[in-house]
């Protein structure tokens, strides 16, 4: 049985480090495990990832000791099923605007009676060796669910949208939120800035926790462009 390495530093109080990855190579998956991280985030909304590429970060991920999740292209229960039958473990919906589809991310993402997600067996769905009712418990107990607030109408659905049981954790989406409110391009306009302050502290208020609570993660093309760059500066300079 897996164990979701998020939830297992958030159960002992810890934070979990990461690395997010928008373009699928198994090798940087290998490389993220080798640097003792706990999980790679897999942008499967903006990312070329395809069903078979996805399983092959989630197997080079598990044998790298990571938890892989993954931001999907929708909260469709078929597109969700999709990537936890591959192995995905987490899973972040886009776009949260409203009790319905809150409902629809939280239920797609577990078993009955916890939720409404799909049972079919595979390799890395539910293993053929593993009793179904005890993958069903684990898969129940270790996915991760994170829903995004991204949008003007999210803000004003709020309570509604924390209310749903079978979300762990909200996160912002900076730039969409930016353009819904009239902003594009300007993630960190002060109008931005302020109504993502007062919605944190909304959702803290309301007894939840926001992803960069108990997670800190860093961008793997960023990591590849900043040493780059400073590898040519210190090149130059010698």
């Amino acid at each position: 049985m897996r164990t979701n390495a998020i939830l297992a530093k958030m159960r002992a109080g810890q934070k979990a480090y990461g690395c997010s990855l928008n373009f699928p190579s198994a090798a940087v998956v290998e490389i993220i495990g080798a640097a003792g991280l706990d999980f790679v985030w897999l942008d499967s909304e903006h990312g070329p990832f395809t069903p078979e590429s996805i399983e092959e970060m989630c197997r080079t991920a598990e044998l790298a000791g990571l938890t892989a999740i993954a931001r999907v292209p929708d909260v469709r229960e078929s597109t969700i099923l999709r990537f936890l039958d591959r192995g995905v473990m987490g899973i972040q919906g886009p776009h949260i605007r409203n009790l319905q589809e809150a409902q629809e991310l939280a239920d797609a993402c577990r078993f009955p009676p916890q939720g409404k997600r799909g049972f079919g067996y595979g390799l890395r769905a539910v293993p053929p060796a593993v009793p179904a009712i005890e993958f069903i418990a684990n898969a129940n107990a270790e996915v991760l669910v994170i829903a995004m607030i991204e949008d003007v109408e999210a803000l004003k659905n709020l309570p509604q949208i924390l209310s749903v049981k079978g979300i762990d954790l909200f996160t912002f989406g900076p730039n969409d939120l930016a353009a819904s409110m009239g902003h594009s391009g300007l993630p960190e306009h002060p109008e931005v800035l302020k109504t993502m302050t007062e919605t944190t502290a909304r959702i803290h208020a309301a007894g939840k926790r926001l992803y960069s609570d108990v997670t800190t993660t860093v961008s793997a093309t960023r990591l590849l462009l900043d040493g780059a760059r400073e590898f040519v500066r210190k090149a130059k300079a010698s």
